[in-house]
């Protein structure tokens, strides 16, 4: 198979890629990730997944034969308002405190660039969470874990947060970072086949 460049440094997204067997390189793009607030919260994630392939590819040089890049991104939305990574422990407790006892939407959206072709390719994958109501001493457990560093909405569900986690309605590799069916549905359109 042939290397795929992933514009992101996710060991979440870096385990998928191994489980598929997709041979990988780790390029980090460097893009802003600032929110416009103009933008509707759904379009935020293809919008920041096609601009870290779009870095990479730029970033490469020219006479460097690019074959695949993918990018993903991943937002959680609620009540109409976008919670990307928090930036310190008393945001993700906040966000902690907002989701207890609600559900709230995960979308991750995958975009892969086809070098044979130079086009970018995108899929979405949208799953509802619900947390259970957690109490105060919860909360404050979960966040001496240091898990909610560098996580969309501050939790990781494949770790201790699905302790808090009573329900998912959709894909569980889509709310981790790389939704596996929408990737192999994106590879498989586009000409690269992992089953062979």
């Amino acid at each position: 198979m042939e290397p795929v460049i992933l514009a992101s440094s996710s060991p979440r997204r870096q385990e998928i890629l191994k489980l598929l067997n997709i041979p990988y390189q780790v390029i980090m793009p460097n893009i802003d990730e600032t929110v416009s607030s103009g933008l509707d919260p759904k379009d935020v994630p293809e919008l920041f997944a096609r601009e870290k392939v779009a870095a990479i590819v730029r970033s490469l040089p020219a006479d460097r034969e690019i074959q695949w890049v993918l990018g993903a991104d991943t937002v959680i939305i609620f009540e109409g308002k976008v919670y990307g990574k928090p930036v310190d422990q008393k945001q993700a407790e906040k966000f902690m405190h907002i989701f207890s006892g609600k559900t709230h939407v995960v979308r991750t959206v995958i975009a892969l660039y086809n070098g044979r072709n130079h086009t970018t390719s995108v899929r979405s994958c949208s799953t509802e969470v619900t947390f259970k109501e957690m109490s105060n001493e919860e909360i404050s457990w979960y966040m001496e874990t240091g898990e909610w560093h560098g996580a969309a909405g501050g939790y990781r569900i494949q770790s201790l947060a699905s302790c808090f986690i009573k329900k998912i309605n959709g894909s569980m590799s889509g709310v981790v970072g790389l939704p596996i069916f929408e990737l192999y549905d994106i590879l498989k359109e586009q000409g690269y086949s992992i089953i062979n």
